[in-house]
């Protein structure tokens, strides 16, 4: 196995050489990924060097441009441009590459979805990912109103707002036609504080068909958690990690982001308890059951990266240890879920699951409520569905002769 300290750097990246293997070692990277790494600083210094560049020269597109040269040639390594992350990032933090710019936003849509962002921000306080789903929906609206001039908005009908929408019902499922109605009103809005439509549309927007608590919750069964729980190795790194986080959704029915937000000042270990980051940054604490405070215990005491810079409680096995996302806790629990034979399932289905546990316990709706941290009761209402011995005592008898 090579040693990373003899891999030489030639070129104007030659000087951070040694600082780039130490920051490697300092997040964790094994020997080996290290050469990686550094061999790839070589090439990126040697190509710098043919075209008379230095680090000062290594934009983004610069980056682009030589990923694509890799790929154009045939390597099979550094094809693209995630594989230069680290460095990249390294040399950036340093001052020896231009910080990464922001593109100008382009084109008519996006100029006005940006106005329209820093409204959401400023006068609605809605948080990031919010906004970016909101501007999403409404964004094929827009662009169906690009003409030579611009936008065409002063020419909007309520007929083009419910042709828009009728036109969405029919390529999406209810729930997304609803929250494209909702994000489509807040636009409108906009739109005429702006002076940018001459009457308000918002009366137009139909409303979808999609009820609430038409469905009953799916959930697991006290035997199928313990078998999804079961299936990860307690053995290994991995295995321990993926146990702590399915048994705090499962018992504690947290949400993905709120198990990827889970720092490590947010367990009170004398108290037992937890503070949860949840929804419109709100924080609450919820108790620490024995069995999730052990699970959580066993992942931190010799699991958990010593290398992890972030103060998240998960993150990534593999350097440079990153916190992991709402999206790796979801696939984390479909993978779980595809191992012990169960189908697909996602981390919502535990949140589920963990409201049932209370209820078929004896828990109020209320203390589930409490739990779960829902902002109206109607919310934990639909759980009463699956209560079938509280059901049945409130069932009427059927009339007429028995079958």
């Amino acid at each position: 196995m090579r040693n990373p300290a003899f891999v030489q750097v030639t070129g104007p990246l030659a000087p951070f050489a040694e600082g780039f293997r130490v920051r490697l070692e300092v997040l964790g990277y094994a020997r080996q990924p290290q050469v990686v790494h550094l061999d790839l600083m070589a090439r990126l210094s040697r190509w710098l060097d043919e075209r008379g560049l230095d680090g000062s020269a290594l934009s983004t597109e610069a980056v682009e441009e030589f990923v694509l040269d890799r790929q154009v040639a045939g390597h099979r390594s550094a094809r693209s441009i995630r594989s230069l992350r680290p460095l990249v990032e390294y040399l950036r933090e340093i001052g020896a590459a231009p910080l990464a710019v922001r593109q100008p936003v382009a084109g008519p849509v996006e100029v006005l979805l940006a106005d329209y962002a820093v409204h959401l921000a400023r006068e609605r306080g809605l948080a990031a990912v919010t906004i970016q789903r909101s501007t999403d929906l409404v964004r094929p609206f827009l662009a169906a109103r690009v003409c030579a001039a611009g936008l065409d908005l002063k020419t909007l009908s309520a007929a083009d707002v419910i042709a828009f929408m009728l036109a969405r019902s029919g390529s999406a499922s209810p729930a997304t036609v609803q929250r494209t109605g909702t994000a489509l009103r807040a636009l409108l809005r906009f739109l005429h504080l702006q002076g940018l439509i001459d009457n308000s549309l918002v009366g137009a927007v139909p409303t979808a068909a999609n009820w609430k608590l038409a469905a009953l919750p799916k959930y697991l069964t006290r035997e199928q958690v313990a078998t999804l729980l079961h299936s990860c190795d307690r053995g290994t790194a991995v295995g321990r990690r993926d146990l702590a986080i399915l048994t705090l959704l499962a018992r504690l029915g947290l949400r993905a982001g709120e198990v990827a937000a889970l720092r490590l000042e947010d367990i009170d270990w004398q108290r037992g308890e937890i503070t949860v980051r949840g929804k419109g940054n709100r924080h609450e604490r919820l108790p620490l059951p024995t069995d999730v405070g052990e699970a959580v215990v066993a992942y931190l005491s010799g699991s958990r990266p010593a290398a992890a810079t972030g103060r998240e409680v998960f993150v990534g096995t593999r350097a440079p240890h990153r916190a992991l996302t709402r999206g790796a806790v979801t696939q984390l629990v479909a993978r779980a879920s595809h191992r012990c034979g169960l189908g697909t399932i996602y981390a919502h289905r535990l949140r589920h699951t963990a409201a049932t546990a209370m209820l078929h316990a004896g828990a109020s709706l209320e203390e589930i409520g409490q739990v779960l941290r829902h902002r109206h009761a109607l919310t934990t209402a639909g759980y009463a569905k699956v209560d079938h011995e509280g059901l049945r005592a409130l069932a009427r008898p059927w009339p007429g002769e028995a079958a």
